[in-house]
């Protein structure tokens, strides 16, 4: 089984990550234990790149019910939706950023809420339980780090109760917030697995970046991380800033001259210009 660590917003890199090591059976499973409904948050860009099988097997393990909210839809072709009915079910299509589909996932909460009995034991009589009111029905919310868990919460609980960032793994800790009377939800860090966010391999560096695990501002090499998305993403990229490049070098000499981060000679500054492009990316202004 894989071992999960949680990114730090704080250090812009991954700290102490013997301390963070246990918290995958100590925080992410726990969420898992403890709740009656798991929402997995998803980034409707890329749905097989941000799920998270491991958790997702837990749940089937522990027969917990699960729905799949995909957001930043607003950011996303229609044909690649297409993919939703095939593997996800339930599912709520929803933007944290246009505040859309908010209603409908309320919605959905509430019809899988009434699927779970939760009744607490109270005492035993003559061999027989007897049991007391129903417990609070517990939603657990997981996720890639930057999928937007955080604004979620706030939207479904119609208040700023979950703290926001923009940058991957802003959540540190866990958090309890009112849904409604009988339900309370339940957050929890950016959960990715440790192999994957290992800091020497460059290639999965660059993947989890593109996908919105790490953010520009954390990344040691950001021209690398350009070359990697330019391959996959070239038309979008050149589409977004009006230029035509032969490789991920070209592009970043243009977008540099165009965009004016240049150092002392009129040399461009291949960093910040990187940075500018994977900024753009995760923001979404690059349409895909």
């Amino acid at each position: 089984m894989k071992r999960y660590i949680f990114s730090s917003r704080r250090t812009g890199h991954i700290e102490n990550m013997r301390h963070e090591r246990a918290k995958y059976p100590e925080i992410a499973k726990k969420i898992v234990d403890t709740s009656d409904i798991v929402l997995e948050v998803l980034d409707a860009r890329f749905l097989n790149e941000t799920r998270n099988i491991k958790l997702e097997e837990e749940i089937e393990k522990q027969k917990k019910k699960i729905i799949y909210v995909l957001n930043k839809v607003d950011l996303t072709k229609e044909k690649k939706l297409i993919e939703i009915k095939k593997k996800f079910f339930p599912y709520a299509i929803i933007s944290c950023t246009k505040k859309t589909g908010i209603k409908d996932l309320r919605n959905l909460i509430k019809r899988v809420a009434k699927t779970i009995e939760k009744r607490e034991p109270r005492e035993i009589k003559k061999d027989k339980i007897v049991f007391g009111k129903d417990k609070k029905i517990k939603v657990g919310v997981i996720g890639y780090p930057n999928t937007g868990k955080s604004s979620l919460l706030n939207l479904l609980s119609r208040k700023a109760g979950a703290g926001i960032g923009s940058e991957a793994g802003f959540t540190k800790n866990v958090q309890k917030i009112n849904f409604s009377g009988d339900i309370i939800l339940i957050d929890s860090p950016g959960v990715i697995s440790q192999e994957d966010y290992s800091s020497s391999d460059s290639e999965k560096i660059s993947k989890f970046t593109i996908f919105g695990g790490k953010s520009y501002t954390q990344v040691k090499d950001p021209e690398i991380i350009v070359n990697e998305l330019f391959k996959t993403y070239k038309k979008s990229i050149e589409n977004h800033y009006k230029i035509e490049a032969y490789d991920s070098d070209e592009l970043i000499e243009k977008v540099g001259l165009k965009k004016k981060f240049l150092k002392k000679g009129g040399i461009v500054n291949g960093d910040k210009t990187a940075r500018e492009i994977l900024r753009a990316w995760q923001k979404g202004e690059i349409k895909n």
